[in-house]
This record gives C-alpha cells, structure tokens and sequence, in this order.
C-alpha cells in the first residue's frame, strides 16, 4: 500500500480522482467507464494501471473483459483519505455529470438483463438454458421439507416452485421481469396453486419482510445478480433463524457468449467463491458441491450450495 504522500499524488490527477469517485459506488468495466467520462480506452486503463500499482483498486477478469472496483483491503487512513478527496469534488458540473451518466449505465444493464428475459418468458423451460438439468434441480429438490414457508429468488416462470407448490404451505416468486412474474402468476391460476404467488422485485432487495420463510431458493439466478453477494445478503435477511438458503448456479466456465446469448452478467462461479459468498452473509454449516456436467460442449457443470441461519 502506499505512503500517504504517494497517495495524495495519486488523489492530486483529476481524471483518476473520477474514476475512483465512480468504482467507490460500482464496479465497472473499462468500457463502460470509457461511456461514462467520455474518455479514450488507453487513456482510462493507463490511470487505472497507476491506480492498481497504489493499492486503490481491484481487476477482476471476466473472459475477456476486465472489471474494476475498489481495493476491499484499503488501509483506513487512506480510504478516509479518498472520501475527504472524492467529497471536495463532489459538487462540481463534472462529478455531477458522471453520477448522472453511472445512473444510465446501471439502468442499461438492468434493461438488457429485463429484455432477455422478457424476450423468452413463457418459453424458458422449453429450450435449453445452461445448468437447467433435471439431475441438478433433483438434487435440489431431495431437500426440501413440506409444510413451509419458501421464496423462490430469481424465479423465472417459477419451474421449481410450480413443484415445491405442491406441498409447501407457502411459496414466494420473487423475479425482476414484468413479462415472467406475468406468465408465472397465469400458471400458478392454471394449475390451481393458491399457495403460490409472485412478486415483481430484484433478488438483492427482496420484497419480502426479515426472517419471514424457512427455505430461499437461488435456482440459476446467481450469475444473473449485478452484485452476488447482496443476493446472498437478502436470501439471509428474509430466513428464519434455522432456516437454509439453497443456491443451483454454474461453476465458472469460459463461454463468455453467456454474456449476449443468455444474458448471463457472471460466467458462473468459483466454488470457493460460492462458499464465500454464504460465508460472510453468516451462514452457517455451508456447503458447496458440483451435482452435475453437461456432455456436451461447453460442458457446463452446477454446483449445490447450502448454508444454514443459526437458529436463536
């Protein structure tokens, strides 16, 4: 980490002061950071670079694209020492405008995300969906428990809780998509399910109250959360004590055509980054495994995890 001098060097560029204004509050692309300050790639990766070598932020490699934020590990003077910078700058035209264009890159990302799925809402279990297989869902569903109260987040059209439905006492569909909380609310009337409702919401701020179901479900939903962590967050919030979160995703793979064919923001997940996802939300008891992998290419694999909320 650098001194405090070599620190107010770094804070003294107006250009890098702006980047790190903006990845205090999102982690970002180079690209969408090229949109936001209107500036040229080698320009912004040459004092991210500088920013980097400082300690300041953090890269993250999806496929080919590289993603920043900022360094989880700064020292506390120095990230008091970032605020007090960011904060001076705060009301000028320019800092205004970057927040105002961030707020239309964030929003970008959630339309393209909403019109994938809305584009296949009452089709998705028809075709093929990556680490959609009945071997994986199977292994999910051998741990369930009848006669409680379940949130489905992420839901889709609600393929899991149109089965969990038919014993639970009460299941929740929580999904983002108009068009899927649509078709999923029409299948719950055709199939007679009174027990199942569905709810117009995004999994990392759930419309649900705190420690309200005994079972939350992340069923392929996980790679789909801008922040994945926040998703667990939620998923522990919403839990009784006792209760268990239940997360089917994708262990990280190198299809990036995920990105525009599916609509995926995460090409999956480590399995040390699962367990350390429930880990810090509290979980307890965590566990993480891979329950199935495709046959053919790109031959993707699913992982279980599991953690339980200490009972109080």
């Amino acid at each position: 980490m650098a001194a405090s001098w070599d620190s107010l060097k770094v804070l003294s560029d107006s250009t890098r002061l702006r980047l790190l204004a903006l990845l205090s509050k999102e982690e970002l692309s180079v690209a969408e950071l090229q949109e936001i300050l209107g500036m040229g790639q080698s320009r912004i990766s040459t004092q991210l670079a500088l920013l980097r070598q400082a300690g300041f932020v953090h890269d993250r490699r999806e496929g080919k694209k590289a993603f920043y934020s900022l360094h989880a590990a700064l020292e506390p003077k120095q990230l008091a020492l970032l605020r007090a910078a960011c904060d001076s700058v705060a009301e000028l035209p320019e800092s205004a405008e970057d927040r105002d264009n961030l707020d239309r890159i964030l929003q970008k990302r959630r339309r393209v995300s909403e019109q994938y799925f809305n584009l296949i809402a009452g089709r998705l279990g028809k075709g093929y969906c990556p680490g959609r297989t009945w071997e994986a869902i199977g292994h999910l569903a051998l741990r369930l428990v009848p006669a409680i109260t379940v949130a489905d987040l992420g839901a889709g059209e609600g393929l899991i809780s149109q089965l969990i439905a038919h014993r639970a006492e009460r299941v929740w569909c929580i999904d983002s998509s108009p068009k899927m909380v649509e078709v999923g609310t029409e299948l719950a009337k055709k199939n007679n399910l009174a027990n199942l409702a569905y709810k117009l919401g995004d999994i990392e701020r759930v419309p649900l109250p705190d420690k309200s179901v005994d079972l939350a479900i992340l069923s392929q939903a996980l790679h789909h959360a801008n922040h994945p962590q926040a998703a667990v967050d939620e998923a522990f919030r919403i839990l009784k004590p006792g209760g268990q979160l239940l997360v089917l995703d994708l262990k990280e793979h190198n299809f990036e055509r995920a990105h525009e064919v599916y609509g995926d923001i995460w090409l999956g997940f480590k399995e040390s980054a699962l367990h350390g996802f429930l880990k810090k939300s509290g979980f307890q008891k965590v566990e993480v495994s891979v329950v199935s992998r495709e046959e053919n290419e790109p031959h993707f694999e699913t992982l279980l995890a599991a953690g339980l909320k200490a009972a109080r």
